[in-house]
């Protein structure tokens, strides 16, 4: 028998990442937001910045990150990080490597009360890494960022976006990385959307390949080793240590929440169905209550392969990966092979 819908995060979601501005002056080929080189205005200002963080704290979050586009291209980011801190919340920037991310700008950053930033690499040589970022010296400004911040007092998390371009040089990037004493390697799954198309996704059998590629990294690597956007590496690590309790991952809607620059609510930024606008709705009571994120939260309401699967509890899918797909945001996840065979795919 499986086990009933697991209510853990019910009540509060523990990460809410919000997308202060759409601007960056890179031009990524796989950008979710599809980042433009000047900001909206219809941001939320400064004064909405403060109210919209004082709600994510009332609503129980623990880790706010504060994303883009390029969180670094609004001037009132140290103030917004200072009342952040002053809520009670972990406070997390995930800035782009450009001109504007210096030393200074880290050193106010950690002053202000941030913990952590995250930045990319997405190849393990400069080469790859720039033409994937669209800017030469990207590569080489990102290392540079992390020497810094790590010397400042920040820690370091890296993110690398996983495709069909570098899935096979995963264990390639565990050289580059042991040497940068970073605090945890993040593996993006790539979802289909904004400029990043469907061609670039792993499919069922290469992402059980990638996963296994991460496994062993993960033996060996002086840091740990996550994933977003793919769920099922919880159920893919539950199967090679079984004695090993495994926590039921955080995924969208799941203890996860996003809002975007103009204050849209979504269960993730990967899973773009905006459901309420902090501007007229309580940030905490559409987490709570929405009908699309609690029903994300019942993986044993999904249809397909998802719904009836083992480990849906544990797992659930990539909601937005089946969005993103199908259509369907409660459909089977496309890059899963678990019960579809070893060739599943697309």
């Amino acid at each position: 028998m499986r086990p009933p819908s697991d209510p853990l995060y019910d009540r509060s979601p523990a990460i809410v990442v919000w997308e202060m501005t759409h601007a960056c002056a890179l031009a990524c080929t796989h950008c979710r937001a599809q980042a433009v080189p000047r900001r909206d205005p219809a941001e939320l200002s400064t004064r909405e910045a403060f109210d919209l963080v004082d709600a994510i704290a009332r609503s129980g979050a623990h880790l706010l990150i504060l994303s883009g586009g390029d969180p670094m291209m609004r001037d009132d980011i140290y103030k917004i990080v200072e009342h952040a801190r002053l809520c009670n919340l972990h406070v997390a920037v995930a800035p782009s490597a450009t001109g504007r991310l210096r030393e200074e700008a880290l050193r106010r950053l950690f002053v202000a009360g941030a913990s952590a930033i995250s930045l990319s690499l997405d190849a393990p040589s400069r080469e790859e890494h720039d033409r994937f970022r669209g800017v030469e010296g990207s590569f080489m400004r990102t290392i540079t960022a992390i020497d810094q911040a790590r010397t400042i007092g920040l820690d370091v998390q890296v993110n690398t976006t996983i495709t069909r371009r570098n899935h096979e040089k995963i264990g390639a990037f565990a050289p580059v990385l042991d040497d940068l004493g970073i605090a945890r390697w993040t593996a993006f799954f790539l979802v289909p959307m904004g400029r990043a198309n469907v061609a670039l996704m792993l499919d069922a059998r290469q992402t059980e390949a990638a996963f296994e590629r991460l496994y062993q990294a993960a033996q060996i690597a002086p840091f740990p080793i996550s994933t977003t956007e793919a769920p099922s590496y919880r159920r893919f690590v539950a199967q090679k240590e079984p004695a090993t309790p495994q926590r039921p991952s955080i995924s969208d809607g799941r203890g996860f929440a996003f809002v975007s620059h103009v204050g849209d609510i979504y269960p993730s930024g990967f899973l773009p169905i905006a459901v309420a606008n902090v501007r007229s709705s309580s940030f905490g009571e559409v987490y709570r209550t929405d009908p699309l994120f609690t029903r994300l939260r019942r993986p044993s309401s999904f249809s397909g392969r998802c719904g009836t699967c083992d480990y849906n509890i544990l797992c659930g899918g990539s909601r937005a990966r089946a969005f993103a797909v199908y259509g369907d945001a409660f459909a089977s996840d496309p890059a899963c092979a678990y019960g579809a065979g070893e060739t599943a795919n697309v």
